[in-house]
């Protein structure tokens, strides 16, 4: 299956941007990295016996892409309440490999795919905490990011090839994630996790059963900001690296109308496992990023709690003022509506559940 998926997005790739060389040293390269991690893993097991321990207690981001899960997510990082994965420890995700690569990360930024990531939107490189989801498409070359950057240019939509009601592949990949977590907790010397996973609001409650001790904080934002800057920060990227806005337009407007109904589908999936009751409500706290903007003294009391952590001093004093930096923030990100052939009506009306129960 995963040949089949390479396969697909190499075809992709040539047809839409007329590249076919580069492609394929990148599919030998991946494959290296695959075997070479395969080994260290191995290794891992005889050298690091308490990765067989259970996972405690994670903390797990979700929301949206753009709806304020990466600050929140290096925020709570910053503060030594758990440690995640840097964007280099999903590339190389072995200890053993990681004590080998951690003394030439420099040099590997100058051929690091955060490069091509890097936006106003959303700044990160190798030694940046990231989200988990990214891992997948180094693991299995599959999941949202496969969708959203590469599936979704192909004449019909591939959306079913990552759509958990579809294709289940959770046991999968709640085993890969499970795995990945333990190493870099012990890589980072930290005995609690605190992922981020944008896909888990279309699957939560299956993430639910399989770490039925996890905390849950989801990210809601108004749509008519989410959403366009979620496209926004797609396409940049892929303009960044392909000149996506020189594409032909039916290309483009294929592509993103698809990655809107994408976006719009996580948001709504999330609402009706939250109404239908089939999220456990009692271990997932909704943020509102208009509150982790104006008042976050009272946010940051709120998540402290239900995450059963106590704030130090030094803690305290950083939340006000980050509060007051938070209050003073104006993005630099800009979009326009038109520019995704979009309209403020379109999106409140395809998004009109989550207005009503989260942000009325």
């Amino acid at each position: 299956m995963a040949l089949k998926r390479i396969l697909k997005v190499y075809f992709i790739v040539g047809n839409t941007f007329g590249t076919w060389i580069t492609p394929v040293f990148t599919g030998i390269l991946l494959l290296v990295l695959r075997v070479f991690v395969g080994l260290g893993r191995i290794v891992d097991l005889f050298l690091f016996p308490s990765i067989h321990a259970s996972l405690k207690k994670p903390i797990v981001i979700v929301g949206n892409p753009r709806s304020g899960t990466t600050f929140l997510h290096r925020y709570l990082i910053n503060q030594d309440l758990g440690t995640g994965s840097q964007l280099w420890q999903m590339i190389y995700p072995s200890i053993t490999i990681q004590k080998i690569i951690k003394p030439i990360l420099p040099i590997l930024e100058v051929v690091s795919p955060a490069r091509h990531h890097s936006t106003e939107a959303h700044k990160t490189s190798l030694s940046s905490i990231e989200t988990d989801d990214i891992s997948l498409l180094f693991r299995y070359f599959d999941g949202f990011f496969l969708y959203g950057f590469f599936l979704t240019f192909n004449e019909r939509d591939l959306f079913d090839w990552v759509d958990p009601k579809i294709r289940d592949t959770s046991a999968r990949d709640f085993s890969w994630f499970e795995s990945l977590w333990k190493r870099n907790q012990r890589s980072n010397r930290c005995s609690r996790y605190i992922g981020k996973l944008f896909s888990l609001s279309g699957n939560l409650p299956a993430f639910q059963k399989r770490f039925p001790d996890a905390k849950v904080l989801y990210m809601i934002r108004d749509p008519l900001n989410v959403i366009p800057s979620g496209l926004s920060l797609v396409t940049g990227v892929l303009d960044k690296k392909f000149d996506f806005w020189a594409l032909d337009e039916n290309i483009k407007s294929r592509f993103i109308d698809r990655l809107y109904s994408a976006l719009v589908e996580l948001l709504n999936r999330f609402h009706d496992d939250w109404v239908q009751k089939k999220i456990d409500r009692k271990k997932v706290l909704i943020i509102r990023y208009d509150k982790m903007m104006s008042n976050f003294e009272s946010l940051m009391e709120d998540v402290l709690s239900f995450i059963d952590s106590e704030p130090t001093d030094e803690m305290i004093q950083n939340i006000k003022e980050t509060a007051n930096n938070q209050r003073q923030y104006t993005s630099s990100h800009r979009y326009d509506l038109e520019k995704f052939g979009l309209t403020a009506e379109r999106i409140k009306k395809d998004c009109s559940c989550i207005y009503q129960t989260f942000l009325d």
